[in-house]
């Protein structure tokens, strides 16, 4: 409705002219056409069916759902637009869906090959050192890695749902630079086991070599090495076939883990029918008392060794929960994280546990001491195709353990120091 221009209005005790008004509808006229282009907020009953963003992003969330959101937790990793060069390379892209291989079984076979290694033999093999039986020292691994699974999982969620490795999230938290803090100290440590487990790999294929020729291959201690050449070309052959193996990308760790799972099962089992059959059953090799009984020479002791046991076993894999991301953003979701953690971390640290601490209680049938160091306890086998066997498992289940905990973790660290000039491949 036009309005008169030369009559006045009155509005709260001051007079409007026409032309006042006409001027105030025009710039409201103008504003609604510009903010009609901006999504309408709803009002919270008008979410799932009105908004604009519900389509897309937005959904409402039942108290059912929420309990089950670390299952159902939707992938949102998307290539990055216009990405900072200085700060990204194709190494730390988010994982598209043709590269997330990782399943359940895929995650449960990562972790008992991660298990199985000669480290976690003298972590339960030490338990019935301190004085526990078999039965306490179970139940001590059990309840440290069900304590370090919580962190472990809670680390993964964000790889999986990103797709980025554990140095870009860290830049969340730290900062882009001051993420090289944590993801550098995690790979000075993994550097360190990297050289010793490379050295325990290395031993081993010496050994075998020696068993089978009868030592032949020994040779003179070389002074500025500290060991002879053929035990230096034995430690380069294992160090090779890690970065072998390493260089061909996370595809080949996954099937190096998931198929040498069911090798180092049977190893493991191989093993533990020795123990049995050689102490006479089970019943000999389990009967070693706890040594915190009524009447034992540590009686009433057990709590000063329980925590502190368990605090080892929560550490043992402490490092590991922090860089988990870096194999988790290959997940194919959620769920396959979690359950494959679940069902690998401490079910088979427990059941591994178990056979660690049979063999050494075995020991103490057998040899009439307990044996914790299984080289030391290879070196009382008789015969070569035992020795033999049990050093190829050695070695296999070093080279399972040390790619995945001690290669990939520093490779990322050094990546994201300089992503423009270092892949995943020259780190």
């Amino acid at each position: 409705m036009a309005l008169p221009a030369n009559q006045a209005f009155t509005c709260r005790g001051h007079a409007l002219s026409g032309h006042t008004i006409a001027r105030v509808h025009a710039d409201v006229c103008i504003a609604r056409k510009r903010f009609s282009a901006f999504p309408r907020v709803p009002i919270p009953g008008q979410l799932l069916h009105e908004s604009p963003l519900a389509s897309g992003r937005v959904a409402p969330v039942s108290p059912m759902r929420a309990g089950l959101g670390m299952f159902e937790d939707p992938i949102v990793a998307r290539p990055p637009s216009n990405p900072d060069p200085a700060l990204f390379n194709e190494d730390f892209s988010p994982t598209t869906t043709d590269k997330r291989t990782f399943d359940t079984t895929d995650f449960a076979t990562f972790w008992i090959t991660l298990v199985i290694s000669i480290t976690t033999y003298y972590l339960a093999a030490s338990l019935v050192d301190l004085g526990m039986s078999w039965w306490q020292g179970i139940i001590t691994v059990f309840f440290g890695n069900l304590i370090t699974l919580v962190p472990m999982v809670l680390n993964a969620h964000p790889g999986t749902k990103y797709g980025v490795p554990f140095p870009v999230l860290a830049r969340a938290s730290f900062g882009i630079l001051g993420a090289n803090l944590p993801s550098l100290s995690r790979a000075i440590v993994a550097c360190g086991w990297f050289g010793i487990q490379t050295w325990i790999g290395g031993s081993s294929i010496y050994q075998m070599l020696m068993a089978v020729t009868g030592g032949s291959v020994a040779g003179p201690v070389v002074d500025w090495l500290g060991i002879s050449l053929p035990e230096f070309a034995c430690f380069l052959t294992f160090w090779a076939a890690q970065v072998w193996i390493v260089l061909r990308g996370m595809e080949s760790i996954r099937i190096l883990e998931k198929y040498s799972a069911p090798i180092l099962i049977g190893l493991s089992v191989a093993l533990m029918t020795w123990a049995v059959t050689t102490a006479g059953g089970f019943g000999p090799m389990l009967s070693t008392p706890s040594q915190f009984g009524i009447g034992m020479p540590k009686e009433g002791q057990f709590w000063s060794v329980f925590w502190p046991a368990v605090t080892a076993n929560v550490g043992y894999w402490a490092t590991l929960s922090l860089n988990i991301p870096d194999f988790t953003r290959f997940a194919k979701s959620q769920r396959d994280q979690v359950l494959g953690q679940a069902l690998g971390l401490p079910l088979f640290m427990a059941l591994f546990t178990f056979l660690g601490l049979a063999v050494t209680s075995a020991t103490v049938v057998i040899y009439g001491e307990a044996i914790i160091d299984p080289v030391q306890l290879l070196g009382r086998m008789q015969g070569v195709l035992p020795i033999c066997i049990s050093l190829f498992g050695l070695m296999w289940a070093t080279l399972t353990t040390n790619i995945a905990a001690n290669v990939v973790a520093p490779a990322n660290a050094f990546v994201n120091c300089a992503p423009k000039y270092i892949s995943f491949e020259v780190a």
